[in-house]
């Protein structure tokens, strides 16, 4: 087996010399982001000391929870060193995966440091839970000092992580060299590799079912399936993808294709393809994303099925961008060409947006505003991943740094994770005004607080059948905050809660049988209720809304022949070219 004996040292100071280079670039490229960020840092702390300094109660509270924590630690080398036998004072709580190794607890150093580091973050924690501080500065406190926690973990560092340092000696030191290589690489490219990107294809194996776009402006493709059924249902389904990530998520693979499975009903699918917005396009606005994106793909799928009215589904920022355009054609239209609704992981309250909105306030705004975290009129899609990827940085990102890193273990392929790295910029002025008046602001939910393509926005002009899709551990959409959705609108509404996450939920396919899903919770009443009241089944969310689609779909038809029609004729096969664009070279 190779070992240290085939580290090359002219290769290993080349590496470090490219490594330093780039490390350098980056640094004085950004070095006004990274100053204000540490000063947004410091005052939030200083914020802390500040309340804690100036009252002795809150002093006083601080020193019982250090007091604690010493007597833990002296707990802790006892039940390691003395009696291994006794119950350790600290676990690491349940779904934290640094300490599974068995090396972590045989050991008694690694077990004590282990044990140390818990301490040490409960203690943290004690203090942002506990002392008498603003309530909006307390949950940055819990986002940075989460942060900081995460990134001292003795996991990930060489000399106390012991499942690295015995694949070392086992390898006789090849993981370390391929760590290394791995490091200098991912400095080279600018992010930490999380799969296998050589392994997948948009086009070739993921987002393949059939297709063709059928029209195409400075923002969107719109895609029309081909059917795979001889009879089709008379109502199209409009699928409007989020902005910020790429649509073949509902594509990924045959076998999770929630595009593939909806055609097999006899569902007739269009759906957006967002544009990868390039720098310089400054003028691109909100509006242009409600008026060309959704708004006049509506009109497409309505032209080319020969329909008065379609379903649409809005996954995500989707599902915010469909309540808009339902709204204004509420209003603009005599009658509403939008049939059905379904709100898929989707906000249209920001009262509580998760994680994220621990650190989403005025200064953040400011800081946008002035233009300090974008560039070129984008907003690079790069440094919205790493700010997606901070919401669970032990899983998204310090997992790869000691697997990648400490072991030298070269990430597999995972289809959904190389979609997650498959980056979106956004123009500046749409993300602007997404950020301030919908996040921060929350004015989507109040009626006529927004006016938008010349239009004040009321929800509760929805006045058809709305379907509200939750998934139960969703962090950027919480479900909670999409139950919301149900008391908003004005027609006949339902609500499923699906299982997993804000991905994995939504591409669940009924063959799975893994997360389940409930239904029929009473409504009108809190979330909690909601839950308390409903059922669980077994199976997919997929099975149930899509019959539920199916009655709201009309009579059956004959399957078309060929997509669009005169007016909106075939551009190309799907997925199509506006999929494949790239965010580019561009970094912050």
């Amino acid at each position: 087996m190779p070992g240290l004996q085939d580290f090359n040292i002219v290769e290993a100071a080349d590496g470090i010399r490219r490594a330093y280079l780039k490390f350098v670039h980056n640094y004085f490229s950004n070095i006004s982001g990274y100053h204000h960020d540490v000063r947004d840092i410091n005052l939030t702390f200083l914020d802390l000391y500040t309340k804690a300094i100036v009252n002795p109660g809150e002093m006083v509270k601080v020193y019982g929870f250090y007091l604690d924590f010493l007597n833990k630690q002296q707990q802790a080398w006892y039940q390691v060193f003395v009696d291994s036998q006794s119950m350790p004072p600290v676990e690491p709580q349940k779904g934290d995966k640094r300490f599974l190794s068995e090396e972590w607890n045989i050991k008694p150093y690694f077990n004590f440091i282990k044990q140390n580091y818990l301490l040490a973050e409960k203690f943290a924690q004690q203090i942002v839970d506990e002392v008498e501080i603003d309530e909006k500065i307390r949950k940055k406190l819990d986002f940075y000092v989460g942060q900081y926690m995460d990134a001292l973990s003795p996991a990930n560092f060489l000399f106390t992580n012991p499942e690295a340092i015995k694949l070392a000696l086992e390898t006789k030191g090849e993981s370390l060299w391929k760590g290394f290589s791995n490091l200098v690489g991912d400095i080279e490219k600018g992010k930490i590799t999380q799969t296998d990107e050589s392994a997948f294809e948009v086009g070739k194996n993921l987002g393949i079912t059939p297709g063709t776009v059928v029209y195409e402006n400075e923002l969107i493709q719109l895609i029309q399936y081909t059917p795979s059924t001889k009879n089709v249902s008379e109502i199209p389904l409009l699928i409007i993808a989020p902005w910020i990530n790429k649509f073949y998520i509902l594509d990924i693979l045959p076998k999770n294709s929630l595009i593939k499975f909806l055609i097999d009903q006899g569902i007739t699918v269009f759906i957006i393809s967002w544009r990868n917005p390039q720098p310089g396009i400054n003028h691109t606005t909100f509006d242009d994303y409600v008026e060309e994106g959704a708004i006049k793909a509506i009109d497409v799928v309505k032209n080319i099925t020969n329909t008065k009215k379609i379903n649409t589904l809005g996954y995500c920022l989707g599902g915010s961008l469909l309540s808009v355009a339902c709204s204004i054609l509420a209003q603009r239209e005599k009658e509403n060409p939008v049939n059905t609704a379904t709100f898929l992981a989707s906000m249209v309250d920001f009262s509580y947006i998760g994680p994220m909105g621990d650190v989403i306030d005025g200064a953040l705004m400011k800081k946008l505003e002035r233009g300090e975290l974008l560039k070129n009129g984008i907003l690079h899609g790069h440094d919205m991943e790493t700010a997606f990827n901070l919401i669970r940085s032990n899983d998204l990102i310090w997992s790869y740094v000691v697997n990648n890193y400490l072991k030298g273990i070269t990430p597999t392929a995972f289809e959904v994770i190389y979609w997650t790295n498959d980056n979106t910029n956004l123009p500046a002025n749409m993300y602007l005004f997404y950020m301030k008046e919908m996040i921060v602001g929350n004015k989507l939910s109040r009626r006529n607080a927004l006016r938008i393509c010349n239009t004040p926005i009321d929800i509760s002009k929805i006045d058809f059948p709305v379907y509200v899709i939750g998934l139960k551990e969703d962090y950027i959409s919480p479900a909670k905050t999409c139950f919301t959705t149900t008391k908003l609108v004005s027609g006949s509404v339902e609500f499923i809660l699906g299982g997993s996450g804000h991905v994995m939920g939504a591409i669940n396919p009924p063959y799975k049988k893994k997360y389940g899903y409930y239904m029929d919770g009473k409504l009108g009443y809190e979330f909690e209720d909601w839950v308390n009241t409903a059922h669980f089944y077994e199976g997919s969310w997929w099975t149930p809304w899509s019959e539920k689609l199916k009655k709201n779909s009309g009579k059956e038809i004959p399957a078309p022949a060929k997509p669009g029609n005169s007016t909106y004729k075939a551009i190309e096969p799907a997925p199509g070219s506006y999929v494949k664009e790239k965010c580019g070279g561009l970094s912050r």
